[in-house]
């Protein structure tokens, strides 16, 4: 075996690891809270010793730093998803959204409640703030699309998308896409270029 293939099969084993650490930082979190992360239970979560956390992350802020970031991730591939479903006027783009508001306060409940806790302790600790403020940024780019919309209106439909995500997951019932489906039509229609046709 060459040197450069040792080398690349040492990188790719890192990453898997990392991958790893990561995916299990993000389940103690679903599960535990963002106060059940230390060290030695992401290890144990993730089945590596817990010296190779200290190896990948200089400290627990920079391991919840890079879950967060993962978070924005999954949410640039949740856009992407719905935008290759993207519907034809306002009411369809709202009725895409609405569903993937559902599934993420049912099917993706933990995922969801891990993400908003993430979110808010970037309030407590300025190390966590830029992967936080970089969701709506990312979200926000890829709804305007370079087409200049009405910097209020884009604001607005992802406050209210926070605000109505948080009031789902402390009520008695889980809402369905329905209950969203409203809100999200009269807050869509500033932003009428999402029923352009695509070329």
């Amino acid at each position: 075996m060459t040197g450069s293939a040792t080398s690349d099969g040492r990188r790719a084993k890192g990453e898997r690891r990392r991958r790893a650490i990561l995916d299990a930082t993000a389940r103690v979190v679903e599960r535990d809270g963002v106060a059940g992360v230390s060290h030695r239970a992401i290890a144990r979560e993730a089945g590596v010793p817990a010296a190779s956390i200290a190896y990948y992350f200089t400290g627990i802020d920079d391991l919840l730093v890079a879950t967060l970031l993962e978070s924005v991730d999954l949410l640039i591939a949740h856009i992407a998803n719905m935008r290759e479903r993207a519907p034809a006027d306002g009411r369809e783009w709202a009725r895409v959204i609405a569903e993937n508001l559902a599934l993420m306060i049912d099917e993706r409940r933990a995922r969801t409640i891990a993400e908003y806790e993430l979110y808010l302790l970037a309030a407590r600790r300025p190390a966590l703030r830029p992967a936080a403020r970089r969701w709506i940024e990312v979200a926000a780019a890829q709804i305007d699309e370079s087409r200049g919309a009405d910097a209020g209106a884009v604001k607005a439909l992802f406050a209210a998308i926070d605000g109505m995500l948080m009031q789902a997951l402390i009520a008695e019932e889980p809402p369905k896409a329905d209950d969203f489906e409203p809100a999200l039509y009269f807050l869509l229609r500033p932003l009428d270029h999402l029923g352009a046709s695509r070329s």
